[in-house]
């Protein structure tokens, strides 16, 4: 039974990071650009929540919602500040440190205005455990919850990319901007929507995350926005059961490394299991190889 709890625990934590990597992997493959913010967002969308649960005793569902309001009005505004003069900049380092100081920046902003000290981030949600096995194997109700939401996600977002008009206008410009452009697509607007999505996703994120574990600091998002973007890029960076499935391993990887190796080595160990796959396999699980045309 402790071999089936560790593994549904590595799935629920699998499934935080796989909505994170979501994020990731959209932004990629849509705008060709490493939003290492992100996990920024995530901390951001948890302090909201908290603010409006503590200081004006809203529902958490309500707080939740409107912690995805924000985050994804966050998304849009750091897309059109920070990112969007850069698009044509030519090179990927301009954005890549741009998005490091977006990174810094939503941090020390939260120092300033929450202070150093850790949040207590209990109650959140509460869910009724599960039971089952007669009683042997426990279950939380946020780890329940955590799952069943992934999938939902997921599941949603693949019908929005494969059968909304908006979701074939992002494919589109992932396989060809110019191309997008011309044919009449909005590529701006497109790339703003992206960055909406990816965000909203990090509220929920914050939201499952810090109901698992519930501390609450400046830099909650920081550790769970690098692992999230390792396992977009160990499922295949760019495709969304890639971010699904790579989230899913990492996180059962982890557990199972906490429980049976060390709990002071299990980071080294995902990053390691990282390394080989993409030696094996450098698109990562689900990745496509690209041909570059001359």
């Amino acid at each position: 039974m402790s071999f089936l709890s560790y593994l549904i625990n590595g799935i629920s934590l699998g499934s935080v990071y796989a909505i994170i990597a979501l994020g990731y992997t959209m932004v990629y493959g849509i705008a060709k650009m490493l939003n290492f913010a992100h996990g920024d967002i995530i901390m951001i969308g948890a302090y909201v929540i908290f603010t409006l649960m503590t200081g004006a005793g809203l529902h958490p569902l309500l707080a939740i919602l409107i912690s995805v309001v924000v985050c994804t009005l966050l998304g849009v505004v750091i897309e059109k500040i920070a990112y969007k003069p850069l698009r044509n900049a030519g090179s990927s380092l301009a954005v890549l440190i741009t998005a490091i100081g977006v990174s810094y920046l939503l941090q020390n902003l939260a120092l300033l205005i929450f202070g150093a000290g850790a949040k207590s981030f209990s109650n959140v949600v509460t869910f009724p455990n599960l039971k089952m096995a007669g009683g042997k194997l426990t279950i939380t109700g946020t780890t329940a919850v955590t799952i069943i939401v992934s999938l939902v996600i997921m599941l949603g977002l693949t019908l929005f990319v494969n059968k909304t008009k908006p979701g074939r206008a992002m494919q589109a410009v992932s396989e060809d901007r110019g191309a997008a452009e011309l044919m009449g697509i909005n590529v701006n607007a497109t790339i703003s929507l992206t960055f909406a999505i990816g965000s909203g996703l990090a509220a929920i994120a914050g939201a499952l995350l810090c109901s698992a574990y519930p501390t609450l600091t400046p830099y909650t998002g920081a550790m769970p926005g690098i692992k999230a973007f390792v396992a977009a890029v160990f499922g295949g960076i760019g495709s969304i059961p890639g971010a699904m499935i790579g989230g899913v391993l990492l996180g059962v990887i982890e557990i199972l490394g906490k429980a049976y190796i060390s709990s002071q080595v299990a980071d080294a160990i995902v990053f390691a299991v990282l390394i080989v796959v993409l030696l094996v396999k450098p698109t990562g699980l689900f990745g496509k190889n690209i041909q570059e045309k001359v």
